[in-house]
């Protein structure tokens, strides 16, 4: 299974508040329990680990029950 770039998820979250386990839910109901992820620095990244890994990069920000994309740290290319 190819890999998807971790912008799909953060794009997915634009708009969305979540919980890191109601995100991870998101993540495997849109792109399925077996999808692995890679970024700029990192790859072969289940659910869990691009989770913790988007948390430590700063790429979410408080909302109202939980967390969003904080969308001006991410980038584009």
């Amino acid at each position: 299974m190819e890999q998807l770039h971790a912008h799909e998820v953060l794009h997915m979250m634009e708009g969305n508040s979540y919980s890191e386990s109601s995100l991870k839910e998101a993540i495997i109901q849109k792109f399925g329990e077996h999808q692995h992820f890679y970024t700029c620095s990192a790859e072969d990244m289940d659910a869990d680990a691009l989770i913790e890994f988007l948390k430590a990069k700063g790429k979410f920000m408080p909302a109202d029950s939980g967390f969003t994309v904080d969308i001006t740290k991410v980038c584009n290319h």
